[in-house]
């Protein structure tokens, strides 16, 4: 698959001429950046040989996590920057698609924080268990100026 040229959306994709076997998408914290990064996301686990239902696991780790970012690392501002890579995890690896999204925000781990019980009465507080009922792996990469999470869902799984 080539990378698609910008988009007329925030969120942008790389330029033609990239690796087919990875997707880069640079977006801002604008919330309006979910749905056409998360479908982008999706399609690219479709075309390297994830089912539907493990595209739409992917999908919605990548739209919670980016909405984490937002809130959390960016403290609501949405125009802060997050880069999003999807590529293909060798089949001697198990298969299957490794997304990372990189911020450039507080630098707070949250697999350190104290875990709670969400509350159905109030928004929020599923992001962290998303990810690790429908990942394969999910970890958090601090960065000097920064977090990276870096999920891997396999083929078949």
């Amino acid at each position: 698959m080539a990378e698609n040229s910008k988009t007329s959306s925030p969120a942008t994709v790389a330029k033609p001429g990239a690796s087919a076997r990875r997707l880069r998408l640079h977006a801002t914290s604008d919330p309006a950046n979910l749905a056409p990064v998360r479908r982008a996301c999706e399609k690219y686990c479709i075309e390297h040989g994830l089912s539907p239902n493990a595209a739409n696991d992917v999908g919605l780790c990548v739209n919670e996590a980016m909405a984490n970012v937002t809130r959390h690392a960016y403290a609501g501002a949405t125009d802060r920057p997050i880069d999003i890579v999807c590529e293909e995890v060798p089949t001697d690896q198990g298969g299957g698609v490794r997304v990372s999204i990189r911020d450039w925000g507080n630098g707070v781990n949250p697999a350190t924080l104290p875990g709670c019980e969400p509350n159905p009465e109030t928004p929020g507080g599923l992001g962290l268990i998303c990810l690790r009922r429908l990942m394969d792996e999910a970890n958090y990469v601090p960065q000097p100026d920064g977090m990276m999470l870096v999920m891997v869902k396999r083929k078949g799984v």
